[in-house]
Formats: structure tokens, sequence, C-alpha cells
């Protein structure tokens, strides 16, 4: 590419995220983060500056509160397999990351032993250790954060795994679960961002849809169910911008799985989609008589 065209500029979004929005001189705006973040930018972005002669266009890829939903169908060891990869892959610092797994009470008790089970049996430590599964967070921000978000966990539900500072010099943090958890509580419904999961249990298939779409956010969710039209009917009625059946709610392959969320999780642009793509341009419609 010709000097110019990709710059790469360091800095902290509060000193320099609003200068970039605000000038005149920037047509389209690209942004992966957190709900509040993108909402500023785009309550910024849409308002013109001076010698500003075009609408400025944002795609915004947000936050999410994604969940595993396990019907009394489901195969339960593959459930709880996918439901501890995707909430402490990471460390669960991923906007796709599971942290909420809804289980239907039939399975209820099961799913939450094999869960518990399989996460007491992560290796924590340094992500340069190849027998590693759970390395630090990214900062000591972020730490502070998880570790208050665990505190109001004790409160919520019941803590059955994990539940403090790991050992280790860095922001490591044991993976936590958090099982009986209200759909409506805290840890429920707002964003953690970090090794965090609430297990939350359901009386029908129906009542765990309900809680699987009372969310703000809507990026990323699983099903995992035998029942054939069950699996067709969640394509239909759970809301989210990347669904999936028998299989982890992280892990979108790029041009293969287009990824992107609805509500306050973002635009629904489909970053990895051909979509995505025409979204960095402009069309123009040309006519000639000849």
């Amino acid at each position: 590419m010709p000097p110019g065209v990709v710059n790469f500029l360091t800095g902290s979004g509060g000193a320099i995220g609003d200068f970039l929005v605000e000038s005149p001189r920037i047509r389209f705006v690209s942004f992966t983060g957190s709900k509040e973040v993108g909402l500023r930018i785009n309550e910024k972005a849409a308002k013109p500056r001076s010698g500003q002669i075009w609408i400025k266009r944002v795609v915004a890829e947000m936050g999410g509160k994604d969940f595993i939903l396990v019907d009394e169908t489901a195969d339960l060891e593959s459930a709880a397999t996918g439901i501890v990869s995707a909430a402490f892959g990471f460390q669960g610092q991923k906007c796709s990351a599971c942290s909420r797994a809804i289980v239907h009470r039939k399975v209820y008790d099961d799913v939450v032993r094999k869960v518990v089970e399989k996460t007491r049996a992560l290796k924590v430590g340094s992500a340069a250790a190849a027998e590693t599964q759970v390395g630090p967070v990214i900062n000591a921000g972020s730490e502070r954060k998880i570790l208050q978000y665990i505190e109001i966990g004790r409160r919520e539900g019941k803590l059955l795994a994990g539940g403090g500072k790991a050992a280790g010099g860095g922001y490591f943090i044991e993976p936590t679960v958090i099982a009986d958890v209200k759909p409506e509580a805290r840890i429920a419904q707002e964003e953690i961002f970090g090794p965090v999961l609430a297990i939350i249990p359901a009386s029908s298939y129906e009542e765990a849809v309900r809680i699987a779409n009372d969310s703000e956010y809507g990026l990323t969710g699983s099903l995992y169910s035998k029942d054939r039209e069950r699996l067709e009917q969640a394509k239909d009625i759970l809301h989210v911008g990347n669904l999936y059946l028998n299989r982890k709610c992280t892990g979108a392959l790029v041009g293969v799985h287009p990824f992107g969320g609805f509500n306050m999780s973002g635009t629904d642009s489909k970053a990895g989609g051909r979509d995505y793509l025409l979204l960095f341009l402009q069309a123009k419609s040309i006519s000639e008589v000849v």
C-alpha cells in the first residue's frame, strides 16, 4: 500500500479518541470495544463539524452477555465442555464469551457438576507455559473490576468454583462459577469481560428462551439440544447475531462465520463477510448515453 494509507497511532482513548472522531476530516469510523465507548462515538460522529461536508458513518462492534442454553435432551458432556471452553478461553476476555449458562432443571444438577469439575481442572498460569489454559487478565483495572463482580456474584448466587485471585505475580483470577443465579441479577445482565460464569436454571425450554433473549445485548448464543424441531425453531426465536447449534458460542471462523451482533452489541455489520467490506465503500451509479 502507498505510504500514509495505514497509520498506527498509540495512545489512550480518552486522549485521542474524541479528537479523531470529531475531526471534520474523518469520514468513517470502525470501532470494536465497550458499549459505553461505542455509543459515545456514535453520538459524537452524528454531529457535523465546521468544514465537514459528509455524514459520518459508524460501524461499532460492542459488548455482549452471551449465553449457552442447554435443554433436557442435550448431550450433557458436550454441553459442559462447550460452556467451560467458551466461558474461560482467553480468560473470558472476548465479547463472544459465554457468561450465562441457561440450563433446564431436569439436567441442571448434572450440568452444574460437570461444569464445576471441568473448571476446577483448568490450569492457571503464565501464557508462556504450554500447559496453561487460563492466563492473566489484561491489566490492574480489569482485575479490580472482575473481582468486584465476583463479590456481587457471591450475594446473587452460589459460588461453586474459583472466587478470587490465583497464584502468580500478575493479574491472575481463578475461573469462577456461580450457580443458582436469577435472570435479573447483575452478573446475569452486565458485561464482566472476565472469567466469571453465571449458571441460571430454567423450568422449561420456553422459559430458557425468554431468559436468553432478556438482555440488552445480542451478540452470540448457543443451543445444545437433540430436538430437531427446537434447533430449527431456535434460528427464528433466539435473537443474536451469531447463533451456534450444538457447539460453543465462541470461535467464529473468519471468512466462514460473519461476525456481529444485534441491539447494544453493535451495528450488525457482520465482520468477516462480504457485506461488511461494502460498508467501507460508497456506491456510485453511472449512466451513459451512447
